[in-house]
């Protein structure tokens, strides 16, 4: 379905006529970046906008206390879509929304408004904040089980079984403008991957949501079920998100120099080095499930290991040469984020982390080309390399002492996200897991 993109509250209701539209789902995240999602009709719609819509925060994840709990959300026009796998007849279309509070001002629990307030600190210094994630999944039999769909490995052909799901998930990103780079079955059995073309990173972060979104409703529609969940099989690859990232002033990308061995500016290499000095403070909102550390292990091409490197798969960042020398097309790869994170907050303590380094001018080390997974504990002490955090605790332990969260975030979201972590890891430590009954149970 092809129509221009509409720049304002004018444009939508036009395409609204346009198109029978007949209901609006207004969507935003809570501050895990689970999907929130309510239907209005179109008679509803000039409200919408200037008023907005009442609902119940203190039943959102990390909003409002019960006491305090009234919020209004007010539906940005420029994300206005049409859904693709609704009817035609009487569509239906959707916006994301921004989170207010009863008075009008802007609710200091709303990921998008905090993405915004980072984007437009950046913006202050002249940057453009841009990424290309590339979120990988699995599609399995059920929700209920991990029976696979094939045996399929990296870039396989024809043993992937999932090659029409992939081809109907792309159309349907493309009739909602999102634009696909390339597609194919990941290392897995059952995995997939779907490659986004860079956007700027508000945009980006609303298209990851859609994407989540879409790929799970074709699953549906085929009989299967999609997950982002980052390790759903033991002994097998997880499901990353790794993160093409650059700074554009104007036109200009101000990650490149022609002049650099590595094609690296200043501020790239200060960039780079503001993530790997503060990675184990954002790990947990990169990271942020259990499920997410049985990803983070040596051997499984997750990274562990807090190092740079150009073509080295092993190191947490990674500076790719597909088009050495190439302007537009010079920037770096953080390889940890899983895609079950919350893009709004991902992409803001990114982006804080990246220019702390260059606020900073933070000294890049040395590459490390080798594979640091073979390399001994005492090897890598030598070189200096780190490791990320190994568990939820150890995420959690580190993001609460951590000032540059808290000032990407603010106290309420800060607050909120360390007290939900703490509650979940409560909740996974004190259950017994067929693991332990089968280890201990005949021997204890």
């Amino acid at each position: 379905m092809n129509y221009k993109k509409p720049r304002d509250q004018k444009d939508v209701m036009q395409l609204v006529k346009e198109h029978d539209i007949k209901f609006i789902r207004l969507w935003f995240t809570d501050i895990l970046g689970q999907l929130k999602s309510f239907a209005i009709t179109v008679e509803e719609l000039e409200v919408a906008f200037t008023e907005g819509m009442g609902f119940d925060g203190s039943s959102i994840k990390g909003f409002a206390r019960i006491d305090e709990s009234d919020m209004i959300a007010r539906p940005d026009p420029t994300t206005f879509a049409i859904l693709s796998w609704r009817p035609t007849d009487k569509a239906v279309a959707r916006m994301f929304c921004d989170i207010y509070e009863p008075e009008g001002t802007p609710y200091k629990g709303d990921p998008r408004y905090i993405l915004k307030l980072n984007l437009e600190k950046a913006a202050k210094k002249g940057y453009t904040f841009y990424l290309g994630p590339e979120l990988e999944y699995f599609y399995f039999r059920s929700d209920r089980n991990t029976e696979i769909l094939d045996e399929g490995g990296y870039f396989d052909y024809p043993m992937d079984a999932a090659e029409d799901l992939r081809r109907d998930t792309i159309l349907s990103l493309e009739q909602l403008g999102i634009k696909v780079e390339y597609s194919h079955h990941e290392v897995a059995p059952s995995q997939h991957e779907i490659d986004l073309r860079y956007a700027d990173a508000l945009t980006m972060a609303d298209i990851v949501m859609t994407y989540r979104v879409i790929v799970k409703e074709v699953a549906k529609q085929h009989g299967v079920y999609a997950t982002f969940m980052p390790k759903p099989l033991f002994g097998e690859n997880g499901s990353g998100m790794h993160t093409h990232q650059s700074l554009f002033k104007g036109d200009k990308n101000a990650f490149f120099d022609p002049k650099d061995p590595y094609y690296l500016s200043d501020i790239a290499k200060s960039y780079i080095a503001g993530l790997l000095t503060h990675i184990k403070e954002i790990t947990l909102v990169l990271n942020q499930w259990v499920n997410s550390y049985k990803r983070l292990v040596p051997g499984y091409e997750a990274p562990v290991y807090i190092c740079w490197a150009r073509r080295n798969r092993s190191a947490l960042i990674r500076v790719p040469l597909y088009k050495p020398g190439k302007e537009k097309a010079t920037r770096i790869e953080l390889r940890s984020p899983d895609p079950a994170c919350n893009p709004y907050l991902a992409f803001a303590s990114m982006l804080k982390a990246g220019l702390t380094g260059i606020e900073k001018k933070y000294k890049l080390p040395e590459p490390i080309e080798k594979d640091v997974y073979h390399l001994s504990h005492d090897e890598r002490n030598d070189l200096g390399i780190d490791s990320l955090p190994g568990s939820l605790i150890e995420a959690i332990e580190h993001a609460e002492k951590s000032s540059i969260l808290k000032e990407a975030f603010g106290e309420h979201i800060f607050t909120n996200l360390i007290e939900s972590k703490k509650k979940e890891w409560d909740d996974y430590r004190i259950r017994v897991f067929p693991y332990e009954i089968e280890r201990y149970l005949p021997v204890l």
